[in-house]
């Protein structure tokens, strides 16, 4: 299970999060200000932290930088002002995203999700490959095979399958499928999502069960 911290001065603020989060599965710790959160951050390890810039005692880029002196956990900037020099300051100090306020709670919980799974990534945490009878996915060469044969998928459709098999037994929702592998700057319909989903399953062939449909949902990728 992740771990993520929530930093910020307004509880209201750090219980919608917390909701969020618990929701999708995280383990949740909360911090008030700045100084609590570095504090927090030697005394334990997180996989994600959620920090506002404007707080009292020490603020979000101050505590960003005492963090980074010791440990390389994700960042994501919570921030009221969205000025361009925040920002650059913010990725300047290896803010790994900035959101700026008010924001949607289902949208911070996508990025939270996707700069969880880059930061393992970086850090070698994911298999470099995948099998389950005679399904095979090799992610560093991007190649699939199944009972043997090479199988040619699309860019999109070997995104798409190796997203949902990096989040094994986790339901995705359509967003989340989206944000994913399509990016946050994605404005088309569900349809193209469904649409590469079909492609994928009459390329597996006979795993094309794998990929389960959530009706309502999204998608989830399973062992059968």
């Amino acid at each position: 299970m992740a771990r993520i911290l929530i930093v910020d001065d307004e509880e209201k603020i750090r219980s919608i999060i917390r909701k969020y989060a618990e929701h999708e599965g995280y383990e949740v710790s909360e911090a008030a200000d700045g100084q609590e959160a570095v504090y927090l951050c030697r005394a334990g390890s997180f996989d994600c932290i959620v920090l506002d810039v404007m707080m009292p005692m020490l603020d979000g880029f101050a505590a960003c930088r005492e963090i980074h002196k010791y440990c390389d956990t994700p960042v994501i900037m919570l921030s009221a002002r969205g000025e361009e020099y925040d920002r650059i300051h913010g990725f300047e100090l290896g803010v790994d995203d900035y959101v700026v306020k008010p924001f949607s709670p289902r949208e911070l919980m996508l990025r939270i999700r996707v700069v969880i799974t880059r930061n393992q990534r970086k850090n070698g945490q994911d298999k470099e490959s995948y099998s389950y009878k005679g399904l095979h996915v090799n992610f560093a060469a991007r190649k699939v095979s199944v009972d043997g044969r090479r199988t040619e998928l699309t860019l999109k459709e070997y995104e798409l399958l190796s997203f949902l098999i990096q989040n094994k037994g986790i339901a995705l929702s359509r967003e989340q499928l989206i944000t994913g592998v399509w990016g946050y700057d994605y404005y088309g319909d569900d349809r193209t999502l469904d649409t590469h989903v079909k492609k994928l399953r009459g390329s597996l062939g006979p795993y094309r069960d794998c990929l389960v449909t959530l009706r309502g949902v999204g998608y989830r990728f399973e062992e059968p």
